[in-house]
């Protein structure tokens, strides 16, 4: 009998459903990894997800049954209720952290896994040997002690690892056991109390001071005020403008016909000198955009204006002489990029795929539990010797022998720390598949491929070749100097304008090496990749040139880009904040909150988060200071290692000692937070000022209010721009009497869209009559007969078929109605012109459906080709607003996403994001009802749905309170 797999329908794993519908009871076939037991001897084996159950389950002989634990079964209790009953009335019940008793936590049984622990546990009983297969990282080493504190097994219990999912892999698994990693267990019980404690006592403050529903964490917090930081940088950014000159020049060749073809190109330079000074570039500017002293001499390089480029370009384009005035030549050689870790892979899908860090996470999950490539949750690029053996063959087979070093690489992480799996990302096996003979397709297959070749190349020879740089004098004949305006502090100046020096590299490469196989992306956009060639002509000192296109070119400093996902995890990783397995569910919070939001791949801080940083850096200063967190995941991995302990640690954290104060006595006080402070932030140079309310951010000044609109980035809100917004009309315009009524009409802007109404007399029962306004109207313009007009509205036409006929303005448009019938209109203007014969006409034609009658709407953009199916991308207006498809699949933009913003690449990310959300659930069948499930082989079963008699009778819970965020 071949083993058998378990999963239940319940638990957070999104494939978990999928699971109960295939793997209970499943047969599974396929390779074995390991022989019958002995006499009848049964396992349990138990893993995290039913996907990686069925795929074990294919591996392993006899005498196996894989179940699945879908993720944690325990954890801290997320709500009153969860409270034993015995400890609801403790002072620290709330936290889950008896934080008078060495911090011990209280775990309950999450209420969405009671099902399946008792399932798990009624199959212990049947078995002599339970394996925790879990995942080697140190959240699967708290899955299964936790297993085991729970379960309470009677019989021998084992941890079995592995960092890949194949026959070979599993068969040792089985074949070398070991205990729970105590050390392991001790590291995740200190990160989690600590997480329980910042996350259940800061929350609460920015409840109270700002608005409900917020939350912090020990590394999500951090990770916004980075966020927040580059945002203010945006913000107090000042461009400079610099202008310089830009050329192309050639050789002087007397025979051409016989020239070397490359002799023969022209090549670009830019300017570097005038008469001997540096030109000022970019790097030459502060942020503020002033100019930037110089070297050691402090003399500041040349500050060109416009006037001053022109009038130099022209002198030298009219009578200067060109020749080369040096030749450097070094030689060029590139080392291969080490193998993938989690953040890596993260920002090169990102890089190169589109992917967001969270969807690439996805689907490298999938490929680990179908065994296509190992463990996605690692800190290490170390290869073992297998996988070197397998990537240098591959590489040899693929490119020949020369393309092989004679020792194999190895290479040592930088990242402080690296604890998580032993091995780097890579194909699984002791063979790699090539793409093509893996059987994947779509995002599975491209992100496999660049796995694949990544790990190949890493094995590979250096990529060489030479690198030339060149300089080019220009000589002028004596004239006027040149008047150059000053900059900042400099005076006017002049300058001979005699002498103008132009620099120009290339890079030739003569052998490729594993640039062969992979080259690496860039978060800079202008970036250069490694694989480019820039080839010049052969040039030797003082051979003579001519220039052509000779111009002035202007330039400005751009503010630093905002952060992106990829970036954002780089730059985590590089201070030493947080884990990188922690990195995806972090950033999915912080967008989750809204405290974060997209414009393209972009990361924007909210208003809100601005007010979150700013109270935490004035009140909780040491909370969100890097160096401070980098410190203590510093001394959370000593405790995991031995050379700290947990209790002295967290009871300093906590209670302070030595002077310095603890989260306790720092939340206990907060009669010195000034909640309208933190949440004012004044326009500079204005008296405006930016508040945030309960209900999102606001502008006041003077007493005038006006909100923020949703998706303005901090950065857009200039002064001229929220001098606009208090401008608008708000609050009410008075239009005039209704002639007819005798009642006044008003104009108002609502929460959703301006509308106009007729006022009642006070303690009138009948309501007032009400309208929007079309989407031609705004309140600036909108007149009393324009207001009537659509106070006129639902118009009743007449009658048809004894039904009557109605015209109204709804959520998706201007239609007619008849009883439960429905046809749109064309335009709003129809809505005050059509006729009831013409509504008649409409009837009698079939209905359109919403989605037909959309499609045949030409696209707002078109976007270019979708990187997973090919097919190009449009931007249309859907029912719900606009959306981006592929013909396939649809993706609705995102708060920050605009029509007219959106890129092709944050399409790509869109659209891969929807394919890997869930479908959504289908409706359960009516109580009582019976459903029979597709037969697999060999089984059949029956599945009766559940009454639901008892929940309607129950009555209502009260609304719970937002649990606080953990992270």
């Amino acid at each position: 009998m071949a083993a058998r797999t378990g999963t239940s329908a319940k638990g957070s794993d999104k494939d978990g459903a999928k699971g109960a519908a295939r793997g209970n009871g499943a047969r599974s076939s396929g390779s074995r990894a390991n022989g019958a037991r002995a006499n009848g001897h049964r396992a349990l084996v138990i893993v995290e997800s039913p996907s990686k159950a069925r795929t074990i389950a294919g591996y392993l002989g006899d005498g196996y049954v894989v179940e699945s634990s879908i993720g944690h079964i325990r954890d801290m209790p997320d709500r009153a209720a969860e409270i034993p009953l015995k400890y609801r009335k403790e002072p620290w019940a709330r936290l889950g952290v008896n934080v008078d008793a060495d911090f011990e936590p209280l775990y309950v049984v999450n209420s969405d896994k009671r099902q399946q622990v008792s399932k798990l546990k009624a199959a212990l009983k049947d078995v002599d040997e339970l394996f925790l297969a879990t995942d080697e990282d140190r959240e699967g080493e708290a899955i299964a002690w936790h297993l085991l504190e729970e379960l309470k097994p009677t019989v021998p219990a084992r941890r079995m690892v592995f960092h890949e999912i194949t026959p070979e892999a599993i068969a040792r698994a089985v074949a070398s056991p070991r205990e729970v990693d105590a050390g392991m267990v001790e590291a995740y019980q200190t990160r989690r109390v600590l997480d329980r404690l910042y996350g259940y006592e800061v929350s609460p403050v920015l409840w109270k001071k700002i608005m409900p529903q917020l939350s912090a964490g020990r590394v999500q917090s951090v990770a916004i005020r980075l966020v927040v930081d580059r945002e203010r940088e945006r913000i107090a950014f000042r461009p400079a403008q610099y202008w310089d000159l830009e050329a192309e020049f050639a050789k002087q060749i007397a025979d051409r016909a016989s020239a070397d073809p490359l002799d023969l190109t022209s090549f670009p330079a830019t300017l570097v000198t005038v008469d001997g000074r540096r030109v000022a570039q970019g790097r030459d500017f502060s942020s503020v955009g002033t100019l930037k002293p110089g070297a050691g001499d402090g003399t500041a390089p040349l500050h060109l204006d416009g006037a001053a480029a022109a009038a130099l370009a022209t002198r030298l384009g009219d009578a200067a002489t060109f020749s080369v005035k040096s030749v450097e030549r070094k030689p060029y050689r590139r080392q291969p990029y080490a193998p993938f870790r989690t953040t890596t892979l993260q920002q090169e899908a990102a890089r190169k795929l589109g992917f967001s860090a969270k969807y690439t996470m996805q689907m490298a999950q999938r490929l680990y539990e179908n065994g296509h490539i190992t463990y996605m949750r690692t800190d290490s690029i170390t290869l073992s010797q297998t996988a070197i053996t397998a990537a240098r063959r591959q590489a040899s087979e693929l490119y020949g022998a020369e393309y092989v070093p004679d020792k194999p690489r190895t290479y040592t992480s930088k990242v402080k720390s690296a604890q998580e799996a032993h091995e780097a990302i890579r194909p699984a096996g002791d063979s790699f598949k090539t793409p093509a003979a893996t059987g994947l397709s779509g995002d599975q297959l491209r992100l496999y491929d660049l796995v694949w070749k990544r790990t190949v190349a890493s094995q590979m020879k250096d990529a060489t070749g030479e690198s030339v740089a060149i300089r080019i004098l220009g000589r002028a004949p004596a004239a006027e100097p040149i008047t150059v305006i000053g900059s900042g502090a400099q005076p006017a100046q002049t300058t001979p304008g005699r002498e103008a020096e132009f620099g120009a590299s290339g890079k030739i490469i003569g052998f490729y090496g594993f640039l062969k196989a992979y080259v690496e992306g860039s978060d800079d956009p202008d970036a250069e990749l490694d694989d480019n060639q820039r080839r010049l002509p052969s040039l030797a000192e003082a051979d003579p040139l001519d220039a052509r296109n000779l111009a002035a070119a202007e330039h400005a400093t751009r503010p630093p880009a905002r952060y992106t996902e990829a970036s954002l995890i780089k730059e985590l990783e590089d201070r030493e904040i947080g884990r990188p397995s922690t990195y995806v569910t972090m950033i999915s919070t912080n967008l989750d909150r809204g405290y974060l939001f997209k414009k393209g791949t972009a990361l924007v801080p909210s208003f809100t988060a601005f007010a979150v940083v700013a109270l935490l850096e004035q009140h909780f200063a040491q909370l969100v200071d890097y160096d401070f967190t980098a410190r203590m995941e510093d001394a959370l991995d000593d405790i995991a290692k031995g050379d700290a302990e947990r209790v002295p640690w967290l009871t300093r954290f906590y209670f302070g000692a030595d002077g310095e104060e603890g989260l306790k006595e720092l939340v206990s006080d907060l009669s010195d937070i000034d909640a309208r402070g933190v949440s004012s932030f004044p326009l500079a140079g204005t008296d405006i000022v930016v508040r945030v309310g309960r209900y999102g951010p606001y502008l006041e000044q003077d007493g005038n209010r006006a909100n923020v609109p949703e998706g303005t980035a901090p950065d857009e809100l200039t002064a001229e721009f929220a001098a606009e917004l208090l401008s608008r009309p708000s609050g009410e315009k008075i239009l005039g009497t209704d002639p007819a009524s005798g009642k006044t009409i008003v104009a108002k802007a609502g929460r959703f869209g301006p509308y106009v109404t007729e006022q009642l007399e006070e303690g009138a029962k009948d309501k007032p009559r009400t309208a929007s306004l079309l989407k031609s109207m705004d309140l600036d313009s909108i007149t009393l007969d324009d207001a009537l007009r659509l106070l006129t509205l639902p118009r009743t036409l007449g009658e048809l078929d004894g039904e009557p006929v109605t015209v109204q303005n709804g959520r998706y448009g201007p239609y007619v109605k008849k009883g439960d019938d429905s046809r749109s209109l064309e335009s709003e203007e129809q809505m005050f012109t059509v006729t009831l014969d013409q509504a008649r006409e409409l009837f009698a034609q079939p209905k359109t459906r919403g989605r037909q009658a959309r499609s045949a709407a030409p696209p707002l953009r078109e976007l270019g080709n979708d990187a997973a199916s090919g097919k190009p991308i449009v931007l249309k207006e859907g029912r719900f607003g606009p959306y981006v498809t592929d013909g396939e699949t649809n993706a609705s933009l995102r708060k920050g996403d605009t029509v007219e913003d959106i890129t092709t690449q944050r399409a790509i990310e869109l659209l891969a994001e929807r394919r890997a959300a869930a479908p959504a659930p289908k409706r359960r069948p009516a109580a009582g009802a019976t459903r029979t499930a597709k037969p697999r082989a060999g089984t059949a079963r029956t599945v009766t749905a559940k009454t639901t008699a008892a929940k309607a009778k129950a009555p209502a819970k009260p609304r719970a309170r937002a649990k606080p965020k953990e992270s």
